[in-house]
């Protein structure tokens, strides 16, 4: 149970971790856009893969924790 437990904050720290690596380097990519002379709908393209990976990082963190507390996966 505690064991379980312990794996499934494991991966759930392990997918927010990844979330927090892809959001620093969305916004050093983002800080070297708004430095140069992009567009704005250069720099929206880039918050929208930022945003979409780590959003999708953190989605598949907690459905895999709740699918292995359901005791599925």
């Amino acid at each position: 149970m505690v064991s379980q437990l312990i794996n499934e904050f494991d991966t759930l720290g392990l997918y927010f971790g990844l979330a927090g690596v892809f959001f620093f380097i969305g916004m050093a990519i983002q800080d070297v856009l708004k430095r140069g002379n992009v567009p704005k709908f250069g720099r929206y393209i880039v918050w929208l893969v930022l945003f979409l990976g780590c959003s999708g990082f953190i989605a598949k963190g907690l459905i895999q924790v709740f699918w292995q507390g359901a005791g599925v996966g």
